[in-house]
Order: structure tokens, then C-alpha cells, then sequence
């Protein structure tokens, strides 16, 4: 019997090389090659280098001018909770199919339970299909979800082919596939979870759902570094990737837009873990903000914003004697943004940490991204530096330059707009993001252009 080929796929992009290597050839990633059995190539051989010869199998399709083509905007259903419907762009799309990935344990799928209950007992038939779970272990997690009367069907599977027949005889709105990492066809030979199943299952899931109108979810399993697992093209496959992030440890969970084709990229929604399930945090500002009695040296409040939300989060820092190598951490916040920060506050505004250990965190386990949290980093260093504490009520947001100068942030009349709807009362913020007409009710505004400005801003308001 002659001996079974085998190929090596990469698990990053999906690409296959006859023999091992350290870096895939196809995307460059090192140390990604795994080893598969090959499938055989079917008889015929491929086309030529003209592709002519199957030309004749195919006609031609039709054309369509791109402005005669009606355009509408798609049609959203509801999911019931209210901080999903925010992320997803307004609710489910017929024919939409989502990806949502995260750390085991930390909610999935008691979110999309609870999400599939509500669709259900709004009149949309909803399809729960679990491969991790049996029927019994679903139905023990609605208990204590408080879902004992719900009609959501449910069905323990992992063979594509019966999941694809008993969804084409149903035809439910909403799918959710727990997970795609446990589903397999009989037409690969290679093991559930392998690049080339995830692939193949999750692409005839995405047919189905474009040619059916059922939309699906499929929930993914991710790395130790916390990226969706299996190749990066199932990411370009599907309309929408949802991340669920938060420490496990606490009772907040933060489920984040990377990729919507129909909303807004980087949209957050924030949620609560109860005994109930998950429940949608209102005001999720009020849960990044620590409640001081009085005024500490080394906090300010920033005004970030989380795709169409401005949300409040209260930068700390920390300044100390340091050793012959201080120390310059972060907790999130980029580490090597914090570097440059040091470096411009101390060529521009004098401010020297060169023998001091700097220590900054984000209040409440939320990670920022965004440079216009610069400014209230910096004020944040100079206030624990100097050990005098902000005047309460006092926000600040901008950008900062290498040259000290201090750049505005998107929508900053919103975020102005949020932090005096909150009571805050005074605001260092960009001379360009200071509001053109008027003033905004209840809040001072001190603009600057650099960076000195602001430290002699804050000085003055001691």
C-alpha cells in the first residue's frame, strides 16, 4: 500500500508547502506549518496558464452598471439586548453571517443564548447548534439563565452535512454554530479544528447564509495571544467579527466590533455578569471612573471614544524613586507610547523622570488605543510627580506631538458635550476642539497648543 502524502498548512493564512519550513512562504509568518494528509487532486488536471479550458463549462455571467443598481439599507432585527444591537449596528441581518471570538469561560455563549431566547420569543425562529455541549448541559445553563420556558431549538452536532440539511429544512432566522472549530465535512479527511476544516465549513456556512437569508453565528475559538484561531482568512470570510474581552476575574465584559460591513468598526458594548446572565451596562462610564472622596495627586479623567460612544475612563500614574534602571509600565496603554510621552515632557515642558520609576493604568481593565489620550496621561505624570491632585471635576483629551505641540481629537464636541452632561466642570483640551460658538453650560475650557500651556494651565487652577 503506498504510503498517504501529507502537506504542510499554514494555520495563519491557510497556505501549503510540500515540506517544512520555519517561515510559511506564503504570508511569513514562523513557526505556523502544520502537517496534513493531502487531499487527492481530482482527474482532469487543472487549466492551462490561459485558462481556457474550462471555458467551456461556464457562460458567461452578467454585467450591472453600478449606478443603476438599487441601493437600500439592509433591514435589522433586534436581538433584545440593547448593548449587542449597539455592536452589531442595530441587530441581526438577514443573510449576515458574524464571527465572535474570546477566552474560554468569559461569556459566548451564554451571551448568544441569551441572544437566540430573545429573537425566538420575538417571533423569529432561532436555531442553537452546539458541538462542545450536549443538549442537556444547553438546557442546564438556560435554568440558570432564567430561560426555563424557552422555545429556542436546539441541536447537538458536528458533521456539516446534517447541520446543512436540518438548517436548509428549517430555515430559522438566526443560527448560532458553538463552535466552528468542532464542526467537520466527511469531504476532508484532515481533523476538526484543522486549518483546511475550519475553512471549508465555515465557507459552505457563509453560502448557506447568503443564499438562504438565515443569519449565522459562529463563535471561534483564539490563541494565547488572544486572536481568533484557525486561518486569518476566516476573518475575510464573514460580515462581522465581534471580540469579547474582559478578565474573567471581574464582573464586566466588553464585546468589541473589529470588522461590520453593516455599522460602525470599533463599536463597543459593555456588559455585566450576573447570575442571570449577561445584562447591558447604560452607563458604562460610571464603571472606568474610581470613586475618590477627595481629589489624588496622579489622576485625571479622560474623554475617549469607542467607535460612535465617548465614554469616560480615568487615567492613574504613578511616580517613584527608581534604581539605576527605572521601570516605565503600562496597563493599557501602548508602553512604548508612554516612552515618548516621558521624553517630550521632559525636552518641552521640563518635566524630568529620567531616575523615576512611571507606573500608568487604566481604570477598570479597558484598553485605549487612541493617541488622544496623550494629554491626560502626560498631566496625569506631572500631578503625581509634583504630588498635588487635579481640581475635581477636571477632564482633559488631545493629542501630543514631538514637538511638544498638542493635536485635537476626532468629535471633540462630543466629547465635551458627555463630560458636562457627567458634571465635570473643567476641561484642558486642544485649541481646535474648543467649542467655535458659545459655550458649553457648566464646563470651563482651557485651550492650549503645547504642551507647557497645559502644565501652566494646571498650575493656575491650583
Amino acid at each position: 500500500m503506498a504510503k498517504e502524502k501529507s502537506v504542510y498548512v499554514c494555520t495563519e493564512c491557510g497556505g501549503t508547502s510540500p515540506k517544512w519550513l520555519g517561515k510559511c512562504p506564503s504570508c511569513g509568518a514562523w513557526n505556523t506549518l502544520i502537517e496534513q494528509a493531502s487531499t487527492p487532486a481530482s482527474a482532469g488536471g487543472g487549466q492551462n496558464r490561459f485558462g481556457t479550458q474550462f471555458a467551456a463549462l461556464a457562460g458567461a455571467s452578467e454585467l450591472a452598471v453600478l449606478s443603476e443598481i438599487e441601493a437600500s439599507d439592509v433591514a435589522r432585527t433586534p436581538t433584545g439586548l440593547d448593548e449587542l444591537d449597539r455592536v452589531l449596528g442595530g441587530g441581526i441581518v438577514a443573510g449576515g453571517v458574524t464571527l465572535i471570538g474570546g477566552d474560554p469561560g468569559i461569556g459566548k455563549s451564554t451571551l448568544l443564548l441569551q441572544a437566540a431566547d430573545a429573537l425566538q420569543n420575538a417571533g423569529q425562529l432561532a436555531l442553537y447548534v452546539t458541538g462542545e455541549e450536549s443538549g442537556a448541559q444547553v438546557a442546564m445553563r438556560a435554568r440558570r439563565l432564567g430561560l426555563e420556558r424557552s422555545q429556542v431549538q436546539v441541536m447537538a452536532e458536528i458533521q456539516l452535512e446534517k447541520i446543512l440539511a436540518t438548517l436548509d429544512a428549517n430555515r430559522p432566522a438566526i443560527a448560532v454554530i458553538d463552535s466552528i472549530q468542532t464542526v467537520y465535512s466527511d469531504q476532508l479527511t484532515s481533523a476538526p479544528g484543522s486549518v483546511a476544516q475550519v475553512r471549508e465549513c465555515a465557507a459552505h456556512l457563509t453560502r448557506f447564509a447568503k443564499a438562504s437569508g438565515t443569519a449565522v453565528v459562529l463563535v471561534g475559538h483564539v490563541t494565547k495571544e488572544g486572536a481568533l484561531a484557525g486561518p486569518r482568512v476566516l476573518e475575510h470570510m464573514v460580515d462581522t467579527v465581534l471580540y469579547f474581552e474582559g478578565d474573567t476575574h471581574s464582573s464586566f465584559r466588553l464585546v468589541r466590533a473589529i470588522k461590520n460591513r453593516f455599522g460602525a468598526v470599533n463599536e463597543i458594548g459593555v456588559f455585566a455578569m450576573t447570575e442571570r446572565g449577561l445584562r447591558g451596562v447604560a452607563n458604562p462610564s460610571a464603571i472606568f471612573l474610581s470613586q475618590h472622596s477627595e481629589p489624588v495627586p496622579g489622576s485625571v479623567v479622560l474623554v475617549t471614544l469607542e467607535g460612535t460612544r465617548p465614554m469616560l475612563v480615568e487615567i492613574q500614574a504613578l511616580v517613584d524613586d527608581g534604581g539605576p534602571s527605572p521601570r516605565r509600565l503600562s496597563v493599557g496603554l501602548e508602553r512604548d507610547r508612554l516612552a515618548m510621552l516621558l521624553a517630550v515632557l521632559h525636552r518641552h515642558a521640563g518635566v524630568a523622570c529620567m531616575d523615576q520609576d512611571v507606573f500608568v493604568n487604566a481604570v477598570g481593565g479597558v484598553r485605549i488605543t487612541e493617541p488622544a489620550a496623550d494629554l491626560a496621561v502626560m498631566l496625569a505624570i506631572a500631578s503625581s510627580l509634583r504630588g498635588k491632585p487635579l481640581p475635581k471635576g477636571f477632564i482633559a483629551f488631545g493629542e501630543v506631538g514631538l514637538a511638544g505641540e498638542v493635536r485635537p481629537a476626532p468629535r471633540g464636541q462630543e466629547r465635551l458635550k458627555e463630560a458636562a452632561k457627567l458634571g465635570f466642570s473643567v476641561a484642558i483640551v486642544p485649541k481646535a476642539n474648543a467649542p467655535k460658538k458659545g459655550a458649553i453650560e457648566g464646563l470651563t475650557i482651557h485651550a492650549v497648543e503645547r504642551i507647557e500651556q497645559a502644565l501652566d494651565a494646571v498650575r493656575g487652577l491650583d
